[in-house]
């Protein structure tokens, strides 16, 4: 007898009311930051119209990467993600009801600005990072991509394509409404987690959005981890950081085009908005033109899956990185509003696929034990680089033009990717996939 073959599709495992939970809050969250995105700098200007002054905003904001990364993935690994993130949203609410104030009493200078800034960033630091370990833990692992490229998308819809509209519409009714409703929304994130997400969510608590009984939470790990101090669970992540062959050249090459990326959007506004820009853009106009980048991201978010399902996560991220960082050339070989909309469009979808590869091969490579520690790492890396950028930005832009900074940063960008191409190839990644295996059922033979 010929036995039947089963040639029916299989279903695709189900994302989960957790990961549900999870999208609503970044969709909340990232509303405020979008709100902010346009906001800040604009008010920036009403402040200041210098380069080197108005990068320091951008400075500011990203400064907490460098200084509290390692830190944040440390202690995110020894804790509770859940409470974690909870705890740094909630300062987030706090630094924007503060700044509400400030706006409302027209004390609200550039000191006052910067140094919110810089706590805003900090409690940043702490949510940003919990978020990430999080997805894996609500997410089943054949399902990564899919969950990283919705999460992507809503974020970057959220920030510009709504975000940023309603934050150049908020600043015309008054600099408090601007900081406000992004409070507001704050708010709302954390309910979204505080009511979807229940029970413990310390490390190995879950694997591929399962829970694992008697793994993080048990006495023995719990002792094994208090004694573990943090400085030991610090040099832990950047060891496997920077001996792994993929997460290695990864993780150099954001750091580098966050730099230049920084430097170039630091300094940005001055070459759009005002009569005597380049552009010559009004700040409702200007609003409008960052949400282009959002189509491409919406559309980028929903083909990502697509996309890898036809071509190797390699040769795409390659391409996409190409793309992106020569598209950063268009504003100022062609300065006109309607070439520039177009060109970050595609910015805006090859960003977001970039984003989504990278950050699901992270999350596959990346032991859970290890995922706060070498997280914490790899932003404190691609991140720290920013504020260093933002000010490069300013001081580059004053000394020889905006040109300038625009044309370098696509430069440093297109040399870096080509580093990364040459060293992240299909045979590299399965390898690596098969020690992070090696390494997980080691773990769980442990008892660890």
């Amino acid at each position: 007898m010929t036995a039947s073959l089963d040639t029916t599709p299989k279903a695709k495992e189900p994302l989960g009311h957790r990961f549900v939970a999870l999208f609503a809050s970044t969709a909340a969250s990232n509303l405020a930051d979008g709100i902010l995105l346009v906001a800040v700098p604009l008010i920036g200007l009403t402040l200041t119209t210098s380069p080197l002054r108005i990068s320091l905003l951008s400075a500011a904001t990203w400064l907490p990467w460098l200084l509290l990364g390692l830190y944040a993935g440390a202690l995110i690994d020894r804790g509770d993600r859940r409470r974690i993130m909870v705890a740094a949203m909630g300062l987030r609410m706090v630094v924007l009801t503060l700044a509400t104030a400030a706006a409302l009493t027209d004390s609200l200078t550039m000191p006052v600005l910067l140094g919110l800034l810089l706590v805003f960033g900090a409690a940043e630091v702490f949510a940003d990072t919990a978020a990430g370990t999080l997805i894996p833990a609500v997410t089943p692992r054949a399902r990564l991509a899919s969950a990283n490229g919705r999460l992507l998308g809503v974020q970057q819809v959220a920030n510009q394509f709504v975000g940023a509209p309603l934050g150049g519409f908020l600043l015309t009714v008054g600099p408090a409404w601007a900081f406000g409703v992004p409070g507001l929304l704050c708010g709302v994130a954390i309910g979204c987690i505080g009511l979807g997400l229940r029970g413990s969510y310390r490390a190995g608590d879950h694997v591929g959005g399962v829970r694992v009984p008697g793994t993080g939470t048990s006495a023995q790990a719990r002792d094994e981890t208090s004694a573990e101090s943090i400085g030991t669970r610090i040099l832990a992540g950047l060891r496997y950081l920077l001996g792994h062959a993929v997460l290695r050249p990864l993780v150099i090459t954001s750091a580098a085009m966050n730099l230049a990326n920084s430097a170039y959007f630091a300094v940005f506004v001055l070459w759009l908005v005002g009569p005597g820009s380049a552009v010559g853009l009004s700040e409702q106009m200007y609003a409008i033109l960052i949400t282009t980048v959002a189509i491409g991201a919406l559309l980028g978010s929903v083909l990502a899956e697509h996309l890898l399902a036809r071509v190797s996560e390699t040769r795409l991220l390659g391409v996409v990185w190409v793309v992106n960082s020569a598209l950063l050339a268009v504003p100022v070989l062609v300065p006109d509003a309607w070439v520039i909309g177009a060109a970050f469009v595609v910015v805006g979808f090859t960003n977001i696929v970039g984003n989504v590869i990278t950050r699901a091969m992270r999350q596959r490579l990346i032991p859970d034990a290890l995922l706060g520690r070498v997280g914490g790492a790899s932003a404190t890396v691609t991140y720290g680089t920013m504020p260093i950028g933002a000010l490069l930005g300013g001081v580059v832009g004053e000394a020889f033009g905006l040109p300038a900074v625009f044309l370098g940063a696509v430069g440093l960008c297109l040399i870096f990717v080509a580093y990364t191409i040459s060293r992240v190839t299909p045979v590299v990644v399965a390898q690596a996939d098969a020690d992070r295996a090696v390494l997980e059922d080691a773990a769980a033979g442990s008892g660890h």
